[in-house]
């Protein structure tokens, strides 16, 4: 609608009349959306949001609004920030800490000369996470830098399965992102879902899945929908964002996400949707709204 409004070419050739009625059912839209947001979210959708994405917004303010739109999680965010989110009836859908001095994207659990760091770093933020009602820690595969497919297969099991037990016993899930290597990460190893999936089997715990994110993997893979209904027990969180551009999820890019969201919701998911799209628009929590509404079936 925003498109239509937009295009005056095609305004003028209908006439002011029918521009009136288009402005007219705009509006109707955005009251709707605002009553929604003030009435309660359906409940079928646990919303969260990644903090980088609003880093330009203090931390409480952002905690504020977030209770204000409905949301349950402010993610990607760390033992020194959950206190302030527990003060505001929130909690971090995914959590993370500060990696060890060179550890981070790039160099991960795919390379074994990490694994000692890695494990130690965990087996500190599993506890402290579990203690804080953090059910969900993040982590990643790292950089192929020439590494097969198959080695970083055996390199990570070979890391992830020094920290399951540790895991297990706090009943907190170590989940891997599946990120693109196509325009954000290049290099990076864990790029389809079906590496995922197969690293997931060989470490052989329900405390390793994988962080499905959606703008990435329609990226690499598309198919989004059909893989997410083949492979959704692997799957322990989602992330959103926009095709192309990574910014809102609305009706200027190429995803469905009422239909994505319905497909997530009809396996059974009971976890958390976090908005990982970068407002474009001046108004970062507005379009937050937004976003949790598009994806509130």
């Amino acid at each position: 609608m925003e498109k239509s409004i937009s295009r005056r070419t095609a305004l003028q050739s209908v006439g002011l009349a029918t521009a009136t009625m288009l402005t007219s059912s705009l509006n109707n839209r955005i009251e709707a959306a605002d009553n929604q947001i003030g009435s309660g979210l359906k409940g079928r959708i646990n919303h969260s949001a990644c903090r980088w994405c609003y880093s330009t917004i203090p931390f409480e303010d952002l905690c504020k609004a977030a209770k204000e739109i409905g949301m349950q999680s402010i993610e990607l965010t760390g033992p020194a920030e959950w206190e302030t989110l527990k003060k505001y009836g929130l909690t971090s859908g995914m959590g993370w800490g500060e990696y060890p001095k060179g550890m981070g994207l790039p160099n991960f659990f795919n390379k074994v000369q990490n694994h000692d760091q890695l494990v130690a770093f965990y087996e500190d933020l599993i506890p402290k996470a579990a203690k804080a009602g953090v059910n969900n820690v993040i982590c990643f595969s790292g950089n192929r830098e020439g590494i097969s497919d198959e080695q970083g297969l055996i390199n990570c099991k070979k890391g992830l399965q020094r920290i399951m037990k540790t895991a297990e016993k706090h009943n907190v899930t170590v989940s891997m992102e599946l990120l693109n290597s196509k325009v954000n990460h290049k290099d990076y190893q864990c790029d389809h879902t079906e590496w995922g999936v197969a690293l997931c089997e060989m470490v052989g715990s329900e405390k390793f899945k994988l962080l499905y994110d959606i703008y990435h993997m329609q990226i690499m893979e598309g198919d989004v929908i059909a893989t997410i209904k083949k492979y959704y027990q692997y799957i322990s969180h989602y992330h959103t964002g926009g095709v192309p551009g990574r910014n809102e999820i609305d009706d200027t890019q190429e995803l469905n996400y009422p239909a994505i969201m319905k497909a997530i919701v009809d396996t059974g998911y009971k976890g958390f949707v976090g908005q990982e799209f970068i407002p474009a628009k001046p108004d970062k929590l507005a379009s937050l709204k937004q976003g949790i509404l598009i994806c509130d079936i």
